[in-house]
């Protein structure tokens, strides 16, 4: 079987200038014939995949194309988008330096699809739906001797799958669908066996506890922004310190004296402004070496951005990294979104990134609050209320979960554009990983 070609290389080039928005589509040569990769709309949203330290190991990328409120359950559709865009724009702009895990349908194997895909940055998952014949496994070996890594999704035991076991580089196991006698008997098949196990769908500190002791390594799920929060607990005084910057911060214009002493009497905070103010990121040719300077030299508005940053990442000392990415990636959706419903981009802004805060301090959302320099509404969506203000923050939490049945509830209601959203979301993940390095 001949690896797929990529059609037309002045229409990737023109793609890549042209940006995210392009409508274009690609053609793959395949030994049945060409298939069109799929532009246009689509929704992506990515998954991280954290490991026993809670450090990022790979990104599993969900694919939906178009606004229906139910994907019709196209796999080799959703596999052409998912190749139009990686074709287009580059895996590693969606997952950085991590591994992708991406669904594959049996048809995207089989015809090597998938080779046009960096082998070493690629972990294929072969979908639990897929028949299990010879001519996939024997697809699936020649794939793995490429470089691909292999996933076996959802995976429940069976006699026909023992040969994609043995090729499987990791065993990817639901946990809302099996119990603990079930795994724990899966567990025994696959002693021996020379795989990780990724526990799937684990949201609660329970789930990823018992997964531990269950041998698993690997965890998808949004567990680790759902601590176990601790009512009444006490706010350490460094936090309320964060907390009265934060309020200084809203003053019109700011206050350098009184800013510059608050920031100075956290040296922790002093210290990582500096340092994100010197990142290359900010092309300063200069190095600044004080809180004045750096407000004076940045002006108010960038410097205001810094501070928030860098308050959330000190909230998140100790936590797992990704919670401060995902807040950064929401704080830049939600400014960037704002002027789709006409909202303020700077409250915009404020509410994606506190809207991680009881995942960093473990505490309630309503206690964290009343402290927040930021308006009523705010702090009601905050808080989870249904309000104007808190819509563009459930769109993309739906989106993050592949929830798109209520991504699509919040577009009709709202009257929003539904690839526009998807184009700024592509953008708050690229601009939050530019600046990531710098603040964490």
């Amino acid at each position: 079987m001949q690896s797929a070609v990529i059609k037309n290389d002045s229409m990737r080039a023109a793609a890549l200038q042209n940006g995210l928005g392009s409508s274009q589509a690609l053609s793959v040569a395949t030994p049945n014939g060409p298939i069109r990769l799929i532009g246009g709309t689509r929704y992506l949203a990515r998954q991280p995949i954290l490991d026993l330290r809670g450090q990022i190991h790979g990104y599993e990328l969900l694919y939906r194309n178009g606004p229906e409120a139910a994907f019709r359950g196209d796999g080799d559709l959703a596999s052409c988008t998912m190749l139009d865009n990686t074709v287009l724009f580059g895996l590693e702009m969606f997952t950085g330096r991590s591994l992708a895990f991406i669904n594959c349908t049996s048809r995207m194997l089989t015809e090597n699809l998938v080779s046009i895909l960096p082998q070493s940055a690629t972990t294929l998952e072969i979908l639990e739906t897929v028949e299990p014949t010879p001519d996939l496994a024997d697809a699936c070996r020649k794939l793995k001797a490429l470089g691909f890594r292999l996933a076996l999704d959802d995976f429940v035991w069976a006699p026909s799958f023992v040969p994609f076991v043995e090729l499987a580089d990791y065993i990817k196991v639901d946990f809302m669908l099996t119990d603990a006698a079930g795994r724990k008997d899966l567990i025994r098949k696959l002693k021996g066996k020379k795989v990780s196990l990724l526990a799937e769908k684990v949201e609660t500190k329970e789930e990823y506890e018992q997964a531990c002791l269950e041998g698993f390594t690997l965890f998808q799920g949004y567990y680790f922004c759902r601590p176990e929060l601790v009512k009444n607990r006490k706010i350490p005084s460094n936090q309320l310190c964060h907390f009265d910057i934060l309020r200084l911060l809203q003053a019109d214009p700011v206050d350098i004296s009184k800013l510059s002493n608050a920031v100075k009497r956290d040296e922790s905070l002093t210290y990582r402004i500096l340092r994100m103010v010197n990142s290359v990121g900010y092309a300063i040719r200069q190095e600044i070496d004080s809180v004045r300077s750096a407000l004076r030299i940045l002006g108010e508005d960038a410097f205001r951005r810094i501070i928030v940053l860098a308050i959330a990442a000190e909230f998140n000392t100790g936590r797992p990294p990704e919670i401060l990415r995902m807040a950064m990636i929401r704080a830049r959706f939600c400014e960037v979104a704002s002027e789709l419903l006409s909202l303020c981009s700077t409250e915009q802004y404020l509410l994606g990134m506190f809207s991680l805060l009881p995942a960093m301090l473990g505490s309630p959302m309503d206690e964290l609050t009343p402290a927040l320099p930021v308006r009523r509404e705010i702090r009601e969506a905050l808080e989870g209320q249904v309000n104007p203000e808190g819509r563009l923050l459930g769109w993309l939490k739906g989106h993050e979960c592949g929830d798109w049945a209520a991504c699509d509830s919040i577009i009709r209601s709202c009257e929003l554009d539904q690839e526009r959203l998807s184009e700024i979301y592509i953008e708050a993940v690229l601009g939050a990983n530019s600046e990531f390095t710098a603040a964490a």
